[in-house]
């Protein structure tokens, strides 16, 4: 099944990150992709500490994207595609029960990711994966394609009185 947890609030890289735990501890292998994310956090931490979890990182620098030059945007790019590619290798070749492709979303509005790639792996997507992808504004061609939407409202966030993110809660 496809799975999209999308919207303004925080909680959508937290619940796949449940997800990955729950699958992990029934002994299922997990792939965690994670587009545009470059900073190290405490849930990677954690994540390399099991066995059964591996994680993939698509960004070239530790800049945002709208910080980035061409050369860094391309390199993205490459890094998001060349990540998507093994996405569908191992899908083909059953190497993971569940699937997450946290922040594809913006990868795509970026237009750092390869979206017929992605039109590709849901269109061929094996009964036995488990596909989570998160992030805001999701194309409707996915929308239309999941089988489960959630979606995170933002009421209210800390970063709009000027607290900035807590290592250990927000990263």
């Amino acid at each position: 099944m496809v799975q999209v947890y999308c919207g303004d609030g925080k909680g959508k890289t937290t619940a796949a990150l449940g997800l990955c735990l729950r699958a992990a501890g029934h002994g299922k292998r997990v792939l965690l992709v994670q587009f545009l994310k470059g900073q190290p956090t405490g849930e990677l931490a954690s994540l390399a500490r099991i066995p059964e979890v591996t994680v993939l990182r698509g960004k070239a620098s530790e800049k945002f994207t709208f910080q980035m030059d061409e050369r860094e945007l391309q390199q993205t790019y490459d890094l998001n595609t060349k990540n998507l590619l093994t996405v569908q290798e191992q899908v083909r070749v059953g190497g993971y029960s569940l699937v997450v492709l946290d922040e594809i979303f913006a990868a795509l509005s970026c237009e750092l990711v390869d979206e017929d790639l992605l039109r590709h792996l849901l269109e061929g997507l094996p009964e036995a994966v488990e596909l989570v992808l998160t992030g805001r504004n999701p194309p409707d061609w996915v929308l239309e394609r999941a089988d489960y939407i959630t979606e995170m409202v933002c009421r209210r966030h800390p970063y709009d009185r000027g607290i900035s993110a807590r290592e250990g809660i927000e990263f």
